[in-house]
């Protein structure tokens, strides 16, 4: 039982040693490599002796067993949101992961998984921390057999190394467990620089003194719309039947590409980031920004005389920035008065948001209105969808009681199928996107303009693991004015930008826009 313990103890500081930190690099031939960190901790172990062994020991105990906590986070990151984890600045992810699983589960199975989640980090570390200390026993006390080993050991891995030699596409010759933990150390010196960096762009803002009456002269009268499409990226333009439903929508419209900040979530990264006109790629930027007075683009058209509206179904818990983000009032999950059920994440169906920002921010007489929406119905985990009504039957939302179905947990698109997820999720592009058509057929006219806009691609297990960031963006209107005031863009004609449409960084959207219907800004 005792040499079993040893061996099982060996054998896992071994595999948290070698253990990629990518999910599609997890295959048995990954551990099939040696790490160089453990011949060097048992080069150290064998050179030391009494107390000073033991302390090392627990050292690099719990080291690793730290180190092992990190990794799967990492793989948990780079499953979701396609990067590793980032300890500093990553705080508000994890809350937004514990709202995702709260709107999607409900609030005992957001508890459950916050108390498993520290559980499990707390198993993990004691495990490997007692399996260091086990394997330490078993070097110190067959001190000439582990000296042959470590010098074997320490040939071959030199040998590998010059070679090059791979496994599963990783080095033979690991020494991932000092890389990721030189990854994390160096990564608290970026964030610092970060900041200062984020700091003096944000100073940079050429639209901070423009006065009102110079902002967006081309636009006046008009109402015009920013609505954030859920999840919709590139790579949902590869779907066939999607083609056939933007090509046949008749609608006027420009499309092109814009790179996201994000990727599987963070929504709210490339909302302000579009919205200011500054790159917010992490939570430590999110935060800070509401601290430079920026123009965002609610500010420069409340500046110019429009009313202003955020409509947030996906929100449920406030949203405390409306004044810098420039939003004269904000209609969140709570105040949408939808009396249907959920659909998983979605509080409620993308045609049920649309129908009642028609009625309560469009109703006629309305003053001219800027308007952000979010529609939310093609989250993750993309199933169960609601299907189209005829606009004059949907009500208070009752009549989806039938659509709704079981919700899934928020975990299950790892687990299942990649081909189903990837169906599931192009199925609720399509439903979102054909109900947004059907909304600017139906309400659309001459004084409506909308900028449709993707916040980021979806989760690599739907994208089929493509790094890709952009996403399509497409401006909408039936005045043909508007859309000649976009001629310099380059943009194409439709509402499917090509393979080839140009692409801009998502942060430069709002100079560009602001540029194109509005003189250019004061220096």
């Amino acid at each position: 039982m005792s040499r079993a313990r040893s061996v099982v103890a060996v054998a896992l500081v071994v595999a948290v040693l070698v253990a990629p930190d990518a999910v599609t690099d997890l295959t048995p031939a990954a551990f099939v490599r040696i790490p160089l960190e453990l011949l060097v901790a048992a080069a150290v172990l064998l050179a030391l002796r009494g107390r000073a062994r033991r302390i090392a020991a627990v050292v690099f105990g719990l080291a690793l067993g730290v180190l092992t906590v990190l990794r799967l986070f990492d793989l948990g990151f780079s499953a979701v949101l396609d990067r590793p984890f980032d300890p500093l600045n990553d705080a508000g992810l994890l809350k937004g992961g514990v709202d995702f699983v709260r709107s999607s589960s409900g609030s005992a199975a957001a508890v459950g998984t916050v108390v498993g989640a520290v559980l499990l980090g707390l198993a993990v570390s004691a495990a490997v921390t007692a399996a260091v200390l086990r394997t330490a026993h078993v070097v110190t006390a067959h001190p000439t057999p582990s000296r042959r080993i470590v010098a074997l050991g320490t040939v071959a891995w030199v040998v590998f190394a010059l070679l090059g030699t791979q496994a599963a596409g990783l080095p033979v010759a690991s020494r991932d467990a000092a890389t990721l933990a030189a990854t994390h150390v160096g990564q608290i010196g970026a964030d610092l620089t970060d900041h200062r960096e984020f700091q003096a762009a944000a100073a940079a803002d050429a639209y901070r003194s423009t006065p009102g009456p110079e902002l967006l002269t081309a636009l006046r009268g008009k109402d015009v719309v920013l609505v954030y499409v859920e999840s919709y990226g590139r790579s949902a333009l590869t779907d066939p039947t999607l083609d056939t439903l933007l090509d046949g929508a008749g609608l006027p419209a420009r499309s092109a590409f814009l790179t996201s900040p994000t990727v599987g979530g963070g929504s709210w990264l490339a909302h302000s980031t579009l919205e200011s006109g500054v790159w917010i790629d992490n939570q430590a930027r999110f935060d800070d920004l509401g601290a430079t007075g920026r123009t965002t683009l609610a500010t420069a058209f409340r500046r110019a005389g429009w009313d202003t509206a955020a409509v947030q179904p996906g929100t449920t818990s406030g949203f405390p920035d409306a004044d810098f983000y420039g939003y004269d009032q904000v209609l969140d999950a709570h105040h949408l008065g939808y009396a249907g059920p959920n659909f998983s994440f979605a509080t409620m169906p993308d045609q049920y948001t649309l129908t009642t920002f028609q009625d309560r921010l469009r109703a006629p007489g309305h003053a001219p209105l800027m308007a952000e929406l979010t529609l939310v119905s093609s989250h993750a985990p993309w199933t169960p969808l609601p299907t189209l009504l005829p606009w004059a039957q949907v009500g208070d939302g009752s009549g989806y009681a039938s659509m709704s179905g079981p919700s899934l947990a928020p975990q299950a698109i790892l687990t299942t199928d990649p081909a189903v997820v990837r169906a599931n999720y192009l199925a609720s592009i399509r439903y979102s996107l054909a109900t947004l058509i059907s909304y600017l057929q139906t309400y659309g006219g001459p004084d409506l303009v909308t900028i449709v806009v993707g916040d980021h691609q979806p989760a690599p297990v739907a994208t089929g693991n493509d790094p890709n960031r952009d996403v399509p963006v497409t401006i909408v209107a039936h005045d043909p004015a508007v859309l000649d005031a976009t001629a310099g863009w380059g943009w194409e004609p439709g509402l499917r930008p090509s393979a080839q449409a140009p692409v801009w960084g998502m942060d430069t959207f709002r100079d560009r826009f602001l540029r194109a219907f509005g003189p250019r800004p004061l220096q």
